[in-house]
């Protein structure tokens, strides 16, 4: 059947309406749909995609296919797939590549469009088993970092990285765009001669002489997991199942950075039961990249500001490994459940930090989280539904649920539940949650019922479970992380006006309490003293540069750092370093000179990055 063409964009959106209540009518639908994918997986379901991709730097889009292998279980008549921005150009389906008659409705402001693909329940040789889409990105494709080469680290070649999660993937591959769905994946990518490609998948380590990669990833993963990156980029091996990529000129500093990775992975092994996914590769990508790490299976993508020349920041690296567990192995159903991804997470990253690093240097790390958490939940209000483990947050950009709540409560939750017996219980129980469930997607209730039926009945014990899950604020039994080291640099920060501490050996979660431990009081004057002792204006590591930034410009010293800041801007991407800054010179009335700074810094950013600093700075 030829694909229908319209007259009008009415007449698109009027069909694809129709096109929707007779599905419905078909089967109910289904109440755990995920709210943020058009998608009707119970009814008809991509398992596998066969993606065949020309990366253009030139044009800054992806042209190729997308095959789709589906199965029915609805016996339905069409397949929805999530989309956004996407240039389609044709549709087949089954083997034959019989052209599909196929409806794009009118995009959503936070989901895109739902692409509605007439399939075939029952014909004479069965039904439609496949769907292939040709279509192209666009150049502002949300999920899609171009970086020009004057962005990268070598300055020869330009970059491409995306970034899937939560809902971008639809912005490069039109998919099935929930945690809840999993499929598996073989790609090709063909690439400008001279530059390598890495997915998440099956790596090469070598650049391939005619820039072609195929790649392969057998276990079923959750979309938001299909990574691509494509640049100036080497290898070098840590171990026989781990390694790092990088630009050349950087890769020996960041092999000297990571080197802990294989005992990482072995004492994650020790924890929660073998690592599934077979190799354990980092790659660190220029500094556009919007984010700390992204846990991409097989394939950690990280930011360079990791790269500190002293190890002193790779937590990040445990915390993307223990993703290998919670969050890829079993991953939250929908992002409602976020908190099962993160908090899991951050509770494991710190059994790994403890177990190689020490219980003090954990308690540093856990610590700042906490007063993070605190902080947070203040100024949110504790009454706020946004300070419910289990989100709510439907009709809304998925990445408002990103924060403090999902990460930090959701793992003193896990501290909570691991006090009410011992060690080797908690362990046992969590390395079987794994187990049992391995490669699906959870909500939060189906985590809750294994907690009941395997830990809470098993030991006889008992906890707020409710109030923790599905209450706002922090409850009374919440664990409360002690440091003595951050203590003692709080004092030191709070005596700041008699005298200047002594720092020798002080780690950068030190200083970093101890810039946001300064009294409030402290002027200009004092900053301007403290920062020539102590050069934190200029500091090498990016933690303590943008918690001095903050702190500093809100105290009135701002004059004299003023470039110092302009340059970090420009250069680091990372959202979690831009938000406080840019906020700092917004509400300290230098909001023009925000303006001023992300004009000549937003083309080296990401869109998860430029877009949250564009609504702050509106």
């Amino acid at each position: 059947m030829k694909m229908l063409r319209f007259l009008c964009f009415a007449a698109l959106t009027l069909l694809a309406a129709c096109k929707q209540e007779s599905a419905t009518t078909t089967a109910p639908p289904d109440p755990k749909a995920d709210p943020h994918s058009f998608a009707q997986p119970n009814l008809a379901v991509a398992k596998h995609l066969e993606l065949n991709l020309k990366v253009d730097f030139d044009q800054k889009i992806l042209t190729g296919t997308a095959a789709w292998t589906i199965e029915n279980p609805g016996k339905v008549n069409e397949i929805i797939f999530d989309t956004d921005n996407l240039d389609i150009q044709k549709i087949t389906i089954g083997k034959d590549e019989k052209e599909a008659t196929y409806f794009l409705v009118a995009p959503d402001s936070v989901l895109g469009s739902a692409l509605r693909v007439e399939i075939e329940p029952t014909t004479p040789k069965g039904q439609t088993d496949l769907v292939t889409i040709y279509y192209s990105t666009k150049p502002d494709a949300a999920a899609l970092g171009w970086m020009e080469p004057s962005m990268t680290f070598g300055k020869k070649l330009p970059f491409l990285f995306t970034q899937g999660q939560a809902i971008l993937t639809r912005s490069w591959i039109p998919c099935q765009d929930s945690p809840g769905n999993r499929f598996t994946y073989n790609a090709n990518i063909e690439v400008p001669v001279g530059m390598m490609a890495v997915m998440s998948a099956e790596n090469p380590q070598q650049t391939s002489p005619d820039g072609k990669y195929s790649f392969k990833m057998d276990k079923p993963i959750a979309p938001y997991l299909v990574a691509l990156a494509v640049g100036d980029i080497a290898f070098k091996p840590i171990s026989e199942r781990t390694g790092v990529y990088a630009e050349p000129a950087m890769l020996d500093n960041v092999a000297w950075e990571f080197a802990d990775m294989e005992k990482m992975v072995k004492t994650a092994e020790s924890l929660y039961g073998p690592y599934e996914w077979g190799r354990f590769d980092v790659i660190v990508l220029p500094s556009g990249f919007p984010f700390g790490g992204m846990e991409n299976p097989k394939l950690t993508f990280a930011t360079p500001t990791v790269v500190t020349g002293d190890r002193s920041l790779v937590s990040l690296v445990a915390h993307e490994l223990a993703h290998s567990w919670s969050g890829n192995l079993v991953t939250n159903a929908t992002w409602n459940d976020f908190w099962m991804n993160e908090g899991f997470t951050v509770y494991f990253e710190r059994r790994i930090m403890e177990a190689i690093y020490g219980k003090e240097y954990t308690e540093m790390l856990a610590q700042l989280e906490y007063w993070e958490l605190l902080e947070e939940v203040e100024s949110m209000g504790e009454n706020n539904p946004d300070s419910h483990l289990k989100g709510n947050l439907a009709g809304r950009n998925p990445d408002d649920g990103v924060g403090n709540i999902a990460y930090q409560k959701g793992s003193l939750f896990l501290v909570m539940l691991e006090q009410l017996t011992d060690l080797p219980k908690w362990d046992a129980f969590l390395k079987s949650w794994f187990d049992t469930n391995k490669f699906t997607s959870k909500t939060t209730e189906d985590f809750l019922d294994f907690l009941k039926e395997n830990y809470l009945k098993k030991y006889n014990v008992t906890a707020n479970v409710d109030e923790w899950v599905y209450g706002p604020g922090l409850p009374a039994n919440l664990p409360k992380p002690v440091s003595s080291k951050l203590a003692n640099a709080e004092k030191a920060a709070q005596n700041i006006a008699n005298a200047l501490p002594d720092t020798t050996g002080w780690t950068p979660h030190e200083w970093v309490h101890f810039v946001r431990s300064l009294p409030a009081n402290s002027d200009a004057a004092t900053l301007k003293k403290l920062d020539a002792q102590f050069k934190l204006t200029t500091s090498g590591n990016a933690e303590i540069r943008y918690s001095w930034y903050d702190v500093a410009i809100r105290r009135g010293y701002v004059k004299e750092i003023l470039p110092a800041v302009d340059a970090f801007l420009v250069k680091v991407g990372r959202r979690r370093f831009l938000m406080p800054v840019y906020t700092a010179l917004k509400e300290t009335g230098h909001v023009q000179d925000a303006r001023r700074i992300f004009e000549k810094a937003k083309g080296g950013y990401h869109a998860v990055s430029r877009n949250s600093i564009e609504e702050l700075l509106k």
